[in-house]
């Protein structure tokens, strides 16, 4: 009885023992399954942003902002071909290919080098995209929005473009739009500079400004010519800066280019109206003297997709697009 009586009790203990036993793992189970929850909230508030490393510093920017103001055209165009809408733009000197930006329900965020800080701020953005102009005021506009520098890096243009639209299509959601966009932009380039190659031409690009020329080389603002579509530069010396290197017509004589590419500032900037077109500031007796005249290779580019908004996907492929058509 004594033996029976004891292995009853052994059963009963380890019943309550493995009773205890499991209602604290449980509690345990409870406890990491709650952390879990948190970690989860935490990981969904994570893939909400997104860290994005530029130029003036590092920006935390949350996904699919609805409230955009952009001051660089190049990304405005982006932008539109991704199907992106937006809030603010400065509205003077927009490309006429964007034109539609110009309307009312737009607001007029200033200009393209100086913002207007109170409409900005009264907006109450979710993101800010600046370039070059703006780059001095990346910390007064960073304490009304997120802000981002995105302007194109000229000495590495293929990559740079290529890694901004990335970026818009990662914080847009427009990842596979961005991709497709680019793979079109990449066949095109490889196609033109088959061409050009083949062609073994070199080239100048100038800007004319009121009667003014400069030229930009290889690395430049429109050295995109040279480092992404071929061409050789027609002076390998030219001094790289945004403004480019001031030069005369006997200059461009001097050189004496196969193909003469040209940027009509002129044209573009507000109250230039009554401007000198370029075609007649170029032209003259001195330039006649080159192959680039007389084998009718002068090249007159779109200011809107060359000076205004460059690095888009739009104005990319109309800039290969002019290249290409002009080789003969």
């Amino acid at each position: 009885m004594k033996k029976g009586w004891l292995f009853t009790l052994l059963v009963v203990l380890s019943v309550v023992l493995a009773a205890c036993g499991g209602s604290k793992t449980a509690e345990n189970t409870g406890a990491s399954s709650g952390t879990g929850s948190e970690a989860n909230a935490a990981a969904e508030q994570s893939s909400d942003e997104i860290v994005i490393k530029h130029k003036l510093g590092e920006t935390t920017v949350k996904k699919n902002p609805e409230k955009v103001v952009v001051f660089d055209y190049g990304v405005l165009d982006t932008l539109d071909q991704l199907g992106v809408e937006v809030a603010g733009v400065p509205q003077e000197g927009v490309p006429s290919y964007l034109a539609k930006y110009n309307d009312a329900k737009y607001t007029n965020v200033g200009g393209l080098k100086e913002a207007d800080f109170e409409k900005v701020n009264a907006m109450k953005p979710d993101l800010i995209i600046i370039s070059g102009r703006l780059q001095d005021s990346y910390e007064e506009l960073s304490k009304i929005a997120p802000t981002i520098y995105m302007a194109v890096d000229t000495e590495d243009y293929m990559n740079s473009l290529t890694s901004n639209v990335k970026t818009l299509g990662e914080i847009f959601g427009k990842e596979k739009e961005a991709e497709e966009a680019l793979a079109s932009i990449d066949t095109s380039v490889k196609a033109l500079k088959d061409k050009v190659t083949a062609a073994g031409k070199n080239a100048l690009v100038v800007l004319t400004n009121e009667g003014k020329l400069s030229a930009y080389g290889a690395g430049s603002r429109f050295g995109v010519i040279h480092d992404v579509f071929g061409f050789t530069p027609a002076d390998a010396n030219i001094e790289v800066s945004t403004h480019g290197q001031s030069v005369s017509f006997e200059y461009v004589m001097e050189k004496n280019p196969d193909y003469l590419f040209v940027v009509d500032r002129s044209a573009v900037v507000a109250g230039s109206g009554e401007a000198t077109p370029a075609k007649q500031v170029i032209e003259n007796d001195l330039v006649k003297n080159t192959n680039a005249f007389k084998d009718g290779h002068i090249v007159y580019l779109d200011p809107d997709y060359w000076y205004l908004s460059g690095g888009g996907l739009e104005s990319i492929q109309e800039m290969i697009k002019e290249v290409d058509e002009s080789i003969q």
